[in-house]
């Protein structure tokens, strides 16, 4: 039950931010059968969102514009992410947009237990800010692909090696296997502070030159910061 009440929370917050969706469509978003979809409408509607459909084969469903979609609830990783993008933004020391984002930050903190805040306090810390990457880095960076990212964020939060493909700055594509110990940010572009199963050595890796990723099901122990001094050596780093 827990699953359809999240999935009725995403569908009315989907079908307020677009213009058209057509159940087809929902359904393979979300993992479920075109029956499923329409049931879950039914409910909605039954709850008083005034839910639009248009008739016929391929017709598509909206929600009306001026109408809100209450609460907004967040599963336990959106909030971690929410608070560590909102801790990453602060250390960057941007002056836009931060007016309000205390007041968001603690009540997003409140709202863990005191184990999960000791958590994300660990998380928070693996997180490094260095200094804006260079123009001639900043001419080469391509926004890494989605499984990439996905599998990066899995392995840093889950402590789970990861198998990668890599492409060095020279072009040359080796396989490796890393353990995501810290992630570096040198706006924009991200880089996986990691040790070397290859080399058995620490090492730094950048997102966007992973080409290719997949989950192992071998975890790793946190090393600290001091392992891997000798690859951060010349990242001047923010506090």
């Amino acid at each position: 039950m827990s699953k359809r009440l999240r999935r009725l929370e995403l569908l009315a917050a989907q079908l307020k931010q677009e213009c058209l969706c057509t159940v087809k469509e929902l359904a393979a978003q979300h993992g479920v059968s075109e029956r499923t979809i329409a049931r879950d409408l039914d409910l909605m509607r039954e709850q008083g969102l005034p839910i639009d459909a248009d008739r016929g084969r391929g017709g598509g469903v909206r929600l009306d514009r001026n109408w809100g979609v209450g609460r907004l609830n967040l599963a336990y990783h959106e909030a971690v992410d929410l608070l560590i993008s909102i801790e990453v933004a602060e250390r960057m020391n941007s002056p836009l947009f931060l007016a309000n984002l205390g007041t968001v930050k603690r009540q997003l903190i409140a709202s863990f237990s005191p184990e999960k805040r000791h958590r994300i306090e660990r998380l928070k810390s693996r997180i490094l800010i260095g200094v804006t990457a260079s123009t001639q880095v900043q001419s080469g960076f391509s926004s890494p692909p989605e499984t990439v990212v996905r599998h990066v964020h899995q392995g840093f939060i889950d402590q789970q090696r990861l198998a990668i493909r890599y492409r060095r700055e020279d072009g040359a594509v080796s396989k490796r296997e890393i353990e995501p110990h810290y992630l570096l940010l040198k706006y924009p572009v991200w880089y996986v502070i990691a040790m070397d199963g290859l080399r058995d050595a620490p090492r730094t890796f950048r997102c966007d030159r992973i080409l290719e990723s997949e989950m192992t099901d071998t975890s790793f122990r946190l090393l600290p910061k001091e392992a891997f001094d000798s690859v951060l050596a010349g990242n001047e780093l923010l506090v």
